[in-house]
């Protein structure tokens, strides 16, 4: 039967780590162990609740890539199961609206690339349903079974394809990409037809419960950098006529009809002036057209996601709280907020049925990366026991939520993990991960293996994660506090976090090393330039020229939120680029400081990391850089991510406490 628990006492079950006598005898996870660790994604409930469906991901060393399969179980009480074993992999499970097939996205046999598949629920083959020249990309069911839906780029021309196969190949930069477009295929034969078309390409979309209609978020290409110019649309299916809802060049996400098809309800990280940078907010509009309405106008969170209830009269909603995720319910004539889930967890894959009243959802904790629960009445059921055993055969570190007090008194949240052995009164090194966004916070939860929280405090490490001015799930005022001055409290709330662990007795302020990727590696760059205290760095992907990077990066609009406007213009704040530049102070750092980045980064180009590299070395800082073949802006291949696992913890060890690291090698295969 599943392990059906209410919210609180399933707290004790999975976010309580066992105390024994024992305890200090299981060994520590090594990076090995946690670059092994399966993760869980994208659960589906068959539309009779009968089945669940998900993607587990697993370490594949010879191919050198975590590989994705799906997995079924039988509910209430069967075993989990594989039921894809190709050797590329599976994605995008979606059952039928029957709930006797499911559809998925694979590469098999003479594909060119990844194709939908459609396999029987009850096992069997599993056909190709397309083979296309492009990729398909957000597949859906049509209500009535018959077909699907998907989006897909406008394939090539064949003179197109002769110029390629010349290698008559040049590339026009920013311009060599083809608008997507809404298509549809038969599932009975296979014939597919084009849905939309026109000088735009769709991000986006979500069919209506009927299937006559479909919510659409279109913007002027498939670049990144104009999703944020992009706007929602209904489109009627018959006729193909369209109603555009937003005008505002500001982005609106995740649109989705009520079930009366009457509204419209979407996500935007705008307020209800409709001006930029501010966090995720809850909008309604009519269908038809009109004036958008801020469901939540004082809400201190984030809404990461949302769906209409059966009836309508409400919408469920997945919101960042800081360092905690967690489902609300919001009454739309009302606007009555109400808290649905509870926990110190972090929800991910989370989706809602709303005729069964029902919420499936990865939930991770400090004791587990993610396992798949499904909520309903208030009640919790586990649905999946892939970690279950995890807390038996490794110690893992206590983590706990910390606040303290910023430079200008504002309060300041973040998550502090326990070293192994830890004893009150004794003072221990410290490694501060800041983490990327910036817009974004760290949570109560299983930690990522590439921060190697585990690994760090097993060998004696306290690991702070601090969620700096900047991060999200703390309100407008927080977040926003970067607009027009990006370092005005963000480095200083990280360095306020040290002080406060070294004030309580629990930090060394001679043993401390500092880390982060992204915008977590901004913040490295910056601290290093602003203070001597740290022993050791590691700057993952950061920025250290504000100006170069405007021209390089592939999303420059919240640049122009940081600094007060883009510096090409005329009157351009060029001197607030410069002087928020960390580089502009690189000859005040002393820390040796590690430089990490991939080379194929579109986001915080190798360049940026090149600067840094070649600024540190002309002052005499010891510094390394190392750029990965092959990786954009996060680093996939296992080889990589286990070099960036040995290399961090060495130099912080040789650094900050001089010892030498024992590299771990790949397994053997």
């Amino acid at each position: 039967m599943p392990k059906t628990v209410c919210w609180q006492s399933l707290l004790l079950l999975i976010f309580t780590l066992p105390v024994c006598s024992s305890a200090q005898e299981k060994p520590g996870m090594t990076a090995i162990d946690l670059l092994n660790l399966p993760s869980l994604s994208e659960p589906q409930l068959a539309p009779d609740s009968n089945a669940l469906v998900y993607v587990r991901a697993d370490s594949d060393w010879k191919s050198n890539r975590r590989v994705n399969h799906l997995w079924m179980k039988r509910l209430p009480d069967g075993q989990a199961f594989q039921i894809t074993f190709g050797e590329k992999g599976e994605s995008t499970p979606r059952w039928s609206p029957d709930s006797t097939h499911i559809a998925f996205l694979t590469e098999r046999g003479d594909d060119i690339n990844r194709q939908i598949y459609v396999m029987p629920a009850r096992g069997g083959e599993a056909r190709a349903l397309t083979d296309l020249d492009t990729e398909p990309a957000s597949i859906s069911w049509a209500p009535d079974g018959q077909s699907m839906y998907f989006l897909a780029s406008i394939p090539l021309t064949e003179k197109e394809k002769e110029q390629q196969a010349l290698q008559d190949d040049v590339i026009a930069f920013d311009n060599d990409w083809k608008h997507r477009h809404l298509w549809c295929v038969s599932v009975d034969d296979g014939s597919i037809s084009q849905i939309t078309e026109g000088d735009f390409s769709v991000i986006d979309y979500s069919l209506s419960n009927s299937g006559e209609q479909v919510v659409m978020q279109r913007a002027p290409s498939p670049l990144l950098d104009d999703g944020f110019s992009s706007e929602l649309v209904v489109m009627n299916l018959t006729d193909k006529s369209m109603q555009q809802l937003t005008s505002n060049s500001q982005r609106e996400s995740a649109g989705q009809l009520s079930p009366d098809e009457s509204m419209v309800l979407y996500i935007s990280d705008t307020n209800s002036r409709g001006e930029n940078y501010f966090d995720r907010n809850l909008f309604v509009i009519p269908a038809i057209g009109g004036e958008p309405r801020l469901l939540l106008e004082e809400i201190p969170y984030s809404v990461l996601d949302a769906s209409w209830s059966a009836e309508g009269e409400s919408i469920l909603l997945l919101a960042n709280t800081g360092v905690r995720t967690n489902i609300f319910k919001v009454g739309v004539p009302t606007g009555e907020l109400i808290q649905v889930s509870s926990g110190d967890h972090a929800l991910g894959g989370w989706s809602y049925l709303p005729q069964a009243d029902t919420h499936l959802v990865v939930v991770s904790t400090a004791s587990s990366p993610g396992e798949v629960f499904l909520l309903r009445d208030g009640g919790m059921s586990q649905l999946s026991d892939v970690f279950d055993a995890l807390t038996e055969q490794f110690w893992l570190p206590k983590q706990e939520a910390i606040t303290w007090k910023g430079a200008d008194g504002e309060s300041v949240e973040g998550v502090l993990y326990y070293p192994r052995d830890y004893s009150e009164g004794q003072r221990y090194p410290l490694i501060v991960q800041t983490h990327g966004g910036p817009r974004a916070s760290d949570k109560l939860s299983f930690p990522r293996p590439r921060t190697f929280v585990p690994l760090a405090t097993d060998r004696g490490w306290f690991v702070l994660q601090p969620n700096y001015r900047g991060s999200t799930g703390y309100g407008d005022e927080f977040m926003r506090n970067q607009v027009g001055n990006y370092w005005d409290q963000s480095h200083l709330d990280v360095m306020t976090g040290v002080d406060h662990l070294i004030a309580g007795g629990m930090v060394d302020s001679e043993r401390m090393a500092k880390m982060g990727w992204s915008a977590g590696g901004h913040m490295t760059n910056k601290i290093v330039t602003h203070t001597d205290r740290f022993r050791a760095a590691s700057s993952g992907a950061g920025a250290a020229n504000w100006l170069s990077m405007y021209s390089q990066t592939d999303i420059r609009l919240h640049r122009s939120n940081w600094f007060g406007g883009g510096p090409w213009n005329e009157d351009a704040p060029v001197e607030q680029y410069w002087d928020q530049s960390p580089i502009r102070e690189a000859w005040k750092v002393t820390t040796p400081t590690l430089l990490l980045v991939g080379e194929e980064d579109a986001r915080v180009p190798a360049p940026q990391s090149v600067e840094f590299y070649r600024a540190l070395k002309a002052n005499d800082v010891e510094t390394e850089l190392y750029i990965a073949p092959r990786e954009g802006h996060g680093w996939r291949e296992l080889r990589h991510q286990l070099f960036k696992i040995n290399k961090e913890m060495a130099w912080f060890e040789e650094h900050v406490l001089g010892h030498e690291y024992q590299w771990e090698t790949p397994p053997e295969v």
